[in-house]
């Protein structure tokens, strides 16, 4: 028979790398909150679409406005943030509406 070898006695070091994977997720994805992003398009009238976005998000009529303009002089406006379900349900309802609409992670 062979000898056996006993290791010595090693304490572990601290590395400081997460030790599982939910540890990994929440170091490589920072939380970004998504945005919903309505488009312009030939369709739509102006009124109508400031009826929508009163209507569904509950916006006043100026803020309702002034993200319409938004979306007829800039050809897109954000008009809500949150998580990416949230998001994604604001879009089919953009949809639902007739309105075309995406939703992207908002960078800084």
């Amino acid at each position: 028979m062979g000898q056996v070898s006993v290791a010595p006695d090693v304490t572990p070091v601290e590395t400081g790398q997460p030790q599982s994977a939910q540890d990994v997720s929440a170091v490589t994805e920072p939380d970004v909150p998504w945005v919903t992003i309505v488009h312009n398009d030939p369709v739509n009238l102006m009124s109508y679409v400031t009826y929508v976005f009163q209507s569904y998000f509950g916006y006043s009529k100026d803020k309702a406005h002034k993200l319409m303009l938004d979306v007829h002089h800039k050809g897109r406006a954000i008009v809500s943030s949150g998580s990416r379900e949230e998001m994604e349900r604001d879009v089919q309802a953009m949809h639902g509406y007739g309105l075309w609409a995406t939703l992207s992670q908002e960078r800084t």
